[in-house]
C-alpha cells in the first residue's frame, strides 16, 4: 500500500514538472533560454519544453518597436547659448540573444548615448540652426545611435527633438522679433491691398471714360447719320415734286403763280426784308386788275 502511494506521488511530481517546463511563446516575443549557465537557444512564437533544474529562462524579450522618452538634456550651441533639449527614441530588438549579453541595462545605456551624440551635434550649430535644423538632426542621431546599438541587437527606427527650450530672455527676444515680422509683414500686406484697392479704382474711372467717350462718338454719329438721312429724304422729295411739275407741262403764268404763293409764304415768315423779283411784281399787278374787273361786273 505505501509502494502504491509512493507511486502515485512520484507519478505527480513527474506531471507537475513536466507541465512547469511547457513554455508559451506569444506572438512579438522572443526567450532566451541558457542551460547550467550558458546560452542555449532562443525561442521564437509557439510551443516549448525546457530541461527540467538544467535549463532556465534568462530573459523574455519583446520584439514590438518600443518607445522611449527621456527627460531634457542640457546643451551648449556653438555661439555659447546654453538650452535644454528632449528626445524621443524608437527602437526595436532584432537580436535577442546580442541584446540580453550586449550591455548591462540596455535603456540606459542608449540613453547617455543619445545624451553624449546629441551634445556633439549641437555643439556644432549656432542657435538658430539649432532651431531650424530638426531634421536634420534627427537624421544625424538616427544614424549614429543605429550604428552604435547595432551590437547590442538594437536597431534605432527614428529619432525626434521633442523639445527644445532655449533661455527665457532668449525666449522673450525670439518673440519680440516674431512679433515685429508679423507686423512687418502685416503693413506690406495692407499697403499691397491699398495698392491693389488704388489700381482697381483708377482702370474702373479709365473704363467709365473710355465708356462714355464711346457713347458720345456713337450719339454724334447716330446724330449725324439722322440728318444725313433727313436732307436726303427732303432733297428726294423735291426732286420728286420738280419732276412731276416737269411732266405736268405747265405755263408761264402757273409758274409765275407758283411763285407767287411760295413768296406770300415766305412773306408770312420772320424775315424782316423781302426782295421780290420784276416778273413776279408784274404778275401781281395783273392779279390785282383781274380782281378789280370781276368786282366791277359783279356790281354791274
Amino acid at each position: 500500500m505505501g509502494q502504491i502511494v509512493g507511486l502515485i506521488v512520484l507519478m505527480l511530481v513527474v506531471i507537475i514538472t513536466v507541465i512547469a517546463n511547457i513554455k508559451i511563446v506569444p506572438q512579438a516575443n522572443a526567450f532566451v533560454l541558457e542551460r547550467l549557465g550558458a546560452y542555449s537557444s532562443t525561442w521564437n512564437t509557439g510551443l516549448h519544453v525546457k530541461m527540467p533544474f538544467l535549463d532556465r529562462i534568462a530573459r523574455k524579450v519583446s520584439l514590438k518597436e518600443q518607445v522611449v522618452d527621456f527627460p531634457p538634456q542640457t546643451v551648449i550651441t556653438k555661439d555659447n547659448v546654453t538650452m535644454q533639449i528632449d528626445t524621443v527614441v524608437f527602437f526595436q530588438i532584432t537580436d535577442p540573444k546580442a541584446f540580453t549579453y550586449g550591455v548591462e541595462r540596455p535603456i540606459a545605456a542608449i540613453e547617455n548615448l543619445t545624451a553624449t551624440t546629441l551634445r556633439n551635434i549641437i555643439g556644432d550649430l549656432e542657435l538658430d540652426e539649432s532651431l531650424t535644423s530638426r531634421e536634420i538632426i534627427n537624421t544625424k542621431m538616427r544614424s549614429i545611435l543605429d550604428e552604435a546599438t547595432d551590437p547590442w541587437g538594437i536597431k534605432v527606427n527614428r529619432v525626434e527633438l521633442k523639445n527644445i527650450m532655449p533661455p527665457a530672455e532668449i525666449q522673450d527676444a525670439m518673440e519680440k522679433q516674431m512679433k515685429a515680422e508679423r507686423q512687418r509683414r502685416e503693413a506690406i500686406l495692407r499697403a499691397e491691398g491699398e495698392k491693389k484697392s488704388a489700381i482697381l479704382v483708377a482702370e474702373g474711372k479709365k473704363q467709365s471714360l473710355i465708356l462714355e467717350a464711346e457713347a458720345d462718338k456713337e450719339a454724334a454719329i447716330r446724330r449725324a447719320e439722322g440728318e444725313s438721312e433727313a436732307i436726303v429724304k427732303v432733297q428726294t422729295a423735291t426732286a420728286e415734286g420738280i419732276k412731276k411739275i416737269i411732266e405736268a407741262s405747265p405755263t408761264k403764268e402757273v409758274l409765275s403763280l407758283k411763285s407767287l404763293e411760295a413768296f406770300k409764304e415766305a412773306a408770312n415768315g420772320p424775315a424782316n426784308k423781302i426782295i421780290i423779283p420784276s416778273e413776279i411784281q408784274g404778275i401781281a399787278g395783273l392779279v390785282s386788275s383781274l380782281t378789280e374787273i370781276s368786282k366791277d361786273e359783279k356790281k354791274a
